[in-house]
């Protein structure tokens, strides 16, 4: 096989080649492209406000080049199968480009239940304010640092669904998303970093939803804890980290059970940035699905929170940095428009 030189260039391949096959051989299942669906209880938190409502979870798109169209649309039936009362994604909706901004139009424009999103660092590496258009053509509410009340459900619930902006390009605003928070309706938080979960539980919210991390994409002998979590400097990898309030008993080692004040889960997402290979049940494609108002532990779920890992905090200068990332990336695109007229050609 004659594989193109450049790592994006032999990216593209990979994904054009899956697709001509079908793209089911990245799978060794049946289920469409790999796609896990995970379901969850949510925190005991919401039982008290909540009878029953069912919030389908995607996140990393990565609508491009990189990941075949019908991947994302398989996703999108998935969670429409379930009949979510509502669908909430969190960031990284393009990949390196707005070359497939109408695709993504159609592609989330499929959900069929109210949908909710926060931006991630691939929308403001690509262009965050075409993509929050883009989304909002397709009836997705963004939710950059703020807050809205919705009713959902058969029996009118009220839920405050709150929205971080991206925190890896330094966009997290945590003051100004909590300002005016109800504490009598319950809240479920997004964002697309999860460590941020960390500082939306002290004010009383009970569930993150967030992503980033592919799950790391391979995860053959915790590979992915590795990369991303000790090389990379995240407490959180992939799936449900933190406490949703149920007794749980003593880990055997004697550390005690987790202090956290909440619960975070970190999806796997359904695209990729540079490579579309996935290996290892972790790193799947997945939809995950919380059941708010059910009691944990009252139906199978994948698996129990996990404790986090270590965790480092980037610093002042890598934050400066990803800053700059997202202002070169812009005026790269603005120097481009103008040679080309206003058509935008690349990242």
């Amino acid at each position: 096989m004659n594989v193109p030189p450049g790592l994006a260039n032999a990216a593209a391949w990979a994904a054009r080649t899956a697709a001509r096959r079908g793209v089911r051989a990245l799978s060794d299942d049946k289920s469409p492209f790999g796609i896990r669906l995970r379901r969850f209880a949510g925190p005991v938190a919401y039982q008290k406000k909540i009878s029953h409502l069912r919030v389908a979870h995607l996140t990393d798109l990565h609508v491009g080049r990189i990941t075949p169209e019908a991947v994302q649309r398989a996703a999108v039936d998935m969670a429409n199968a379930e009949h979510p009362d509502l669908v909430v994604l969190t960031g990284d909706f393009v990949c390196h480009s707005q070359l497939y901004l109408d695709q993504l139009v159609e592609v989330v424009g499929g959900f069929r239940a109210p949908t909710f999103a926060v931006l991630g660092n691939h929308d403001y590496w690509s262009g965050a304010d075409e993509v929050e258009r883009a989304l909002r053509r397709a009836g997705v509410e963004v939710l950059k640092n703020r807050h809205t009340v919705v009713t959902l459900g058969r029996d009118h619930q009220r839920l405050q669904i709150l929205g971080l902006d991206d925190a890896y390009t330094g966009h997290a605003r945590r003051d100004d998303a909590v300002k005016g928070l109800r504490r009598d309706i319950p809240t479920l938080g997004l964002s697309h970093i999860a460590e941020e979960a960390d500082g939306l539980w002290r004010h009383g919210i009970p569930l993150v939803l967030a992503g980033h991390t592919h799950g790391g994409q391979v995860t053959l002998a915790r590979l992915h804890e590795l990369t991303l979590g000790k090389i990379g400097g995240h407490r959180y990898v992939h799936g449900l980290y933190g406490s949703r309030g149920q007794e749980k008993p003593s880990p055997a080692d004697g550390r005690g059970g987790s202090s956290a004040m909440g619960a975070v889960y970190v999806g796997a997402g359904i695209g990729a940035a540079v490579i579309p290979l996935r290996i290892g049940e972790r790193g799947k494609r997945e939809v995950t699905i919380f059941e708010l108002g059910a009691e944990p532990g009252s139906f199978e779920e994948h698996h129990d929170e996990q404790e986090p890992m270590p965790g480092r905090k980037p610093s002042q200068a890598k934050m400066a940095r990803r800053a700059a990332a997202v202002v070169r990336k812009r005026l790269s695109r603005e120097r481009r428009d103008l040679r080309n007229g206003g058509r935008d050609g690349g990242p």
